[in-house]
């Protein structure tokens, strides 16, 4: 480890992932034989965690997550919409087209980020909050498809899985950890994919970018 690093606070957030991953809790013992470090530590990082209430040990002696991870996952979506906005404007004014951020929340896709091009005549109304099944429409079926360990399509297509007329384009947003989320366009008019395609994808790229 980096002599610039906190050992401990690596331990500590090593904890809160190994939790993460197990959904029945560790013990202390399990915990530190995959920490490789004594119980006494493990006691220590389990207790400062449960100050924050981060940690939680249940009465059968294994700890699971806290409620207070929930306080902090809160944050992801404002902090995913401030990142997005400059690139769903873009995209929506060069396509002409209503632009969308997905993100996974439960079974469902939740919108939370729409952007509407100013330029056009008319466009389809999409607010933020909008939800829907994960396999019905673009936005969806891209987040699914981007689950597909490298062999994902570079976008998907829609056509009036959701409303009437309506015709979306979606890509995946890869390779920012624990996020699972699409950008895509919606329009009551027909969509050119090979045009529009790799546009939807720039922008999912330029909000991975904005991101890291």
């Amino acid at each position: 480890m980096s002599a610039e690093t906190s050992q401990t606070l690596d331990r500590g957030l090593r904890v809160l992932r190994l939790l993460a991953e197990t959904s029945g809790g560790l013990t202390v013992t399990e915990l530190a034989g995959q920490l490789g470090v004594n119980r006494t530590v493990v006691y220590r990082l389990l207790a400062t965690l449960e100050q924050h209430n981060l940690v939680r040990r249940a009465p059968d002696g294994r700890a699971r997550l806290g409620l207070g991870v929930l306080q902090l996952a809160r944050r992801v979506q404002p902090l995913l919409r401030d990142a997005a906005l400059p690139a769903l404007r873009r995209l929506a004014e060069e396509v002409g087209a209503t632009a969308h951020l997905t993100v996974v929340d439960g079974g469902d896709a939740l919108a939370v980020a729409v952007v509407e091009p100013s330029w056009t005549d008319y466009h389809v109304a999409y607010r933020v909050g909008s939800r829907h099944p994960l396999d019905r429409g673009a936005a969806g079926r891209a987040i699914l498809a981007g689950r597909g360990n490298g062999e994902a399509p570079p976008y998907v297509v829609s056509h009036g899985e959701l409303q009437p007329g309506a015709h979306g384009i979606a890509a995946p947003l890869l390779g920012v950890p624990g996020v699972e989320a699409s950008v895509g366009v919606v329009a009551l008019g027909e969509l050119d994919p090979d045009v529009i395609g790799p546009r939807v994808v720039k922008a999912a790229e330029e909000i991975v970018a904005a991101l890291g």
